[in-house]
């Protein structure tokens, strides 16, 4: 067997030969001989290709633990769980992005100069929920007011009322006065409100829901998600989705797993990872422009109407309450197997 002194060895996996220590302490990369009398240790050569795998996990952002664990899979299972946490990372820039954002526009604002356009922005709204051409009841919510945009598709035998207190208890906002800088703060406490109403109306072991709302500022708008309803924008005449799916087929998706197409037949499609009583909701902040036009939607449309078409009604010139209407008259002429809620709101 080829031996390296750890000298040598360190230059040839780029790894430093106190790393390579550590990583002895730690028995992840243990060396092939070590001398009893002077502690010196070697490596062996076909020991770089881990040792040269350790390092780039380590450029990579991974901590020692997943490293250990990685190493010790097969190459196409290593494959997988790097992928795994390389989406978790982009996820996670993708917030840290966006509070980035938000932090500049807020303090730019705060510093902003005479003459600046003061021209008032407002919304102009519709909303619509349908049962469907299938389910029984519609245990859907949909809310749009000057303030307040707001879809939540309830579950579970009290799905109904669990959907309708959540959206409820978020309505006080609709006449509220709120300044951007305070913005998420009020809406993350209502939101605790909106859980504890939800509790209070359905036993959380069998009834949950969604909830994706928007609150508008004046110039801005704070958007909560939870679950697998969405918040879309159109901008420009392309169409952005600004949440991210807390669903099973998402992970999947995002894991390298799924492809989209494959996760519109998948049978765990409905499965959620997280609903208003079983997580965290995302928080985030979006500047508004004149002529944005978002809209707000149960799975009810987005699980049988592909994006390509919703793009196309969005874009199609109609008021909102047209909009609207044209979106849940798609989703039923496909089939409407689930409940159906829309809302759209224009920037003016």
């Amino acid at each position: 067997m080829s031996m390296l002194t750890i000298g040598a060895f360190a230059r040839a996996c780029r790894l430093s030969p106190k790393a390579l220590r550590l990583y002895d302490e730690l028995e992840l990369l243990r060396p092939a001989r070590v001398d009893p009398d002077t502690g010196y240790r070697y490596y062996a050569v076909e020991q770089l290709e881990r040792a040269r795998l350790v390092a780039w996990l380590r450029r990579l952002g991974m901590p020692l633990a997943s490293i250990r664990e990685v190493c010790a899979l097969e190459p196409a299972a290593a494959a997988r769980e790097i992928r795994a946490f390389w989406a978790r990372v982009e996820a996670e820039t993708a917030e840290r992005r966006d509070l980035a954002g938000f932090l500049v526009d807020h303090l730019a604002a705060t510093a902003a100069v005479p003459g600046k356009d003061t021209t008032m922005l407002e919304l102009r709204y519709s909303a619509h929920s349908d049962r469907g051409q299938v389910r029984p009841t519609n245990q859907d919510t949909a809310y749009a007011g000057a303030r307040l945009l707001a879809v939540a598709d309830g579950f579970g035998p009290a799905g109904g009322p669990a959907s309708s207190a959540a959206v409820e208890a978020l309505r006080f906002l609709d006449t509220e006065e709120v300044s951007a800088g305070n913005v998420l703060n009020l809406l993350e406490e209502a939101v605790r409100g909106a859980t504890d109403a939800v509790r209070d109306v359905a036993d959380p072991e069998e009834n949950g829901t969604t909830l994706t709302a928007l609150l508008w500022t004046g110039s801005k708008l704070a958007l909560v998600h939870i679950g697998d309803s969405r918040a879309y924008l159109l901008r420009g005449g392309g169409l952005f989705r600004i949440t991210h799916d807390h669903s099973v087929v998402q992970s999947l998706i995002d894991e390298g797993r799924l492809t989209a197409e494959e996760a519109g037949s998948h049978p765990q499609r409905s499965l959620l990872l997280k609903a208003l009583t079983t997580g965290a909701p995302d928080l985030k902040l979006h500047d508004s422009r004149r002529g944005d036009r978002y809209l707000l939607c149960s799975d009810g449309l987005t699980g049988v109407v592909p994006e390509h078409r919703i793009r196309e009604l969005l874009a199609a010139g109609r008021d909102p309450e047209e909009t609207v209407r044209s979106l849940v008259d798609a989703a039923n002429a496909a089939g409407g197997p689930d409940n159906i809620s829309c809302v759209v709101a224009d920037v003016v």
